[in-house]
């Protein structure tokens, strides 16, 4: 029995914790891409760059503040800088559509269009970034790091294996379900909000409406901003900073965005979960738990890992290549690319 609980443990600490936590941080970011593709009708390629962006924002801000001898206790001073970091990148993406995308609406340019400018943007936010905060991994999480240490669960429970839980995988998940939890109540109870449904389901018939389309392309910047800052900040408190890190998770954001259907926000959220999941089981070593669920006879040599770590994007492109094969649409029935 207790080699039982001793492999729910192990995979409570290095499954389903972890994962959960980056499903959310994956999620996050693919309602931003759902909803540019929902209301703006492209894909937007410079998604991960504004993450970055976003994040780097939010540490200069948090540099500035603990400069200042301003924290937040035990949780994270970059909690405290995040409403920064957003309304830096609004002030970024809203120039950006302004400056670049605005022209191309005009002129109505076919979708494809857009996704080539957005690469180019892409590469100019990712140039940004790496010049305004640089190349290197930065941690900037502070505070407290753990909510219960591995140490303080096996002298609770007596097992064998310890559980560890740290402050920002409970922060990234409280946070998340907030930021989703506000951004239903204002797409479903605002008018903003039902505007921008409308201008989804129906462009023409939203015009003719008297639907102010500039401001239905503001506000959905402005809410783009915020998921993406906010989850670049979430990934970054619970690993840590690299700007080109940010660039790889355009990949897995995607990936979560088309696996739960394209335009559909539960469908970002499911896709998250799907991808983390996906990623964090294949390329976990088993052996650990097989130890202890199997008998002594069977005991694996092996590590009993399909994949290693390093090619963790890799699963998430495969299921990217077989839901566009054979479910273009998506769990939830989105638009099909």
């Amino acid at each position: 029995m207790m080699d039982v609980l001793n492999a729910i443990v192990a995979l409570l600490n290095f499954v389903v914790i972890p994962g959960a936590a980056y499903g959310a941080q994956l999620a996050l970011g693919a309602l931003g891409v759902t909803l540019v593709y929902g209301i703006l009708r492209f894909s937007n390629f410079a998604h991960g760059d504004t993450m970055a962006f976003g994040t780097a924002a939010t540490i200069l801000v948090t540099w500035l503040l603990m400069g200042a001898g301003i924290t937040f206790g035990p949780l994270p001073t970059a909690l405290l800088a995040l409403p920064f970091g957003i309304g830096l990148t609004a002030l970024l993406v809203l120039g950006t559509d302004r400056l670049i995308y605005r022209f191309y609406r005009r002129v109505k340019a076919a979708p494809v269009v857009l996704v080539m400018v957005s690469m180019g943007v892409m590469f100019v936010m990712n140039g940004v970034t790496r010049f305004v905060i640089g190349v290197d991994e930065i941690n900037f999480a502070d505070g407290g790091r753990f909510l219960i240490t591995a140490r303080e669960f096996r002298d609770m429970t007596g097992l064998q294996e310890g559980l560890a839980i740290r402050t920002t995988q409970v922060i990234t998940l409280v946070v998340a379900v907030i930021a989703v939890a506000l951004l239903f109540w204002f797409l479903n109870r605002t008018r903003t909000g039902k505007s921008m449904r409308a201008f989804s389901d129906n462009e023409d018939l939203a015009l003719l409406s008297g639907i102010n389309p500039e401001r239905v392309v503001a506000v959905t910047w402005i809410l783009v901003a915020a998921l993406a800052t906010t989850a670049g900040v979430l990934y970054g408190l619970d690993k840590s900073f690299k700007a080109f890190t940010y660039f790889q998770l355009l990949l897995p954001i995607f990936a979560s965005a088309v696996v739960g259907g394209l335009g559909n926000p539960l469908g970002a959220i499911a896709g998250g979960f799907v991808i983390a999941f996906s990623e964090v089981t294949v390329t976990y070593a088993w052996k650990k738990v097989a130890t202890y669920v199997l008998p002594d006879s069977l005991a694996p040599d092996g590590l009993l890992q399909l994949m290693g770590t390093d090619y963790k994007f890799a699963v998430s492109f495969a299921i990217l290549v077989i839901v566009l094969l054979f479910k273009p649409t998506g769990i939830f029935k989105g638009k099909a690319i």
